[in-house]
């Protein structure tokens, strides 16, 4: 195993919305860091949608950012309600997007997924297409713990996780990407 001293994590929050639920989850796992932990997040809202023809024209500047922070990133971090059942529009078009990059920036990383939502399955169905698109990535998903924060509203306050039970399911699937990125 080797010792890093100093380690990025690179979040995505799959809302765009200002008072997101699952930005307040990001929020406050990057305030739970270690100290030579930090967490970048990335900026997924001044993608344009995907098209073949403009990627034919050469990649957006917003994708090519985003695929260098991927690329410097030790690991992950997707926080993401569940939209309809599945994946919000602007995460997946941020993967799609990011798919296309060559060589692929997410080949290997670590990677923890976590949502939140008023409803009472907790992102459950998103987080499992998640699951299924992620497998193109190649990347080392963590499978346990499943954070899926339901009730979402009484779980947080002033853009903070405050329910006990969530911060110790976030705090294990931190612990878990961590540990497996000390391991690389």
């Amino acid at each position: 195993m080797s010792t890093i001293s100093s380690i990025q994590l690179l979040g995505f929050c799959g809302s765009l919305r200002r008072a997101s639920v699952n930005q307040a989850v990001l929020d406050t796992i990057g305030e739970r860091l270690p100290p030579q932990v930090s967490l970048v997040q990335a900026r997924i809202d001044d993608f344009p949608l995907y098209n073949q023809d403009i990627q034919d024209e050469g990649f957006p500047e917003a994708v090519q950012r985003v695929a260098r922070q991927v690329e410097a990133a030790a690991g992950i971090i997707i926080v993401s309600p569940e939209y309809n059942y599945s994946i919000p529009a602007p995460l997946k078009n941020a993967l799609d997007w990011l798919s296309r990059c060559k060589p692929q920036p997410f080949d290997r990383k670590p990677m923890a997924i976590a949502g939140a939502t008023p409803g009472g399955l907790g992102t459950a169905r998103m987080q499992l297409h998640l699951r299924q698109t992620l497998i193109y990535f190649n990347v080392d998903l963590i499978s346990q713990p499943e954070v899926m924060i339901s009730q979402a509203h009484s779980k947080i306050q002033e853009g903070r996780v405050t329910d006990q039970a969530s911060l110790e399911q976030l705090q294990k699937m931190l612990d878990e990407l961590l540990r497996r990125i000390k391991a690389k």
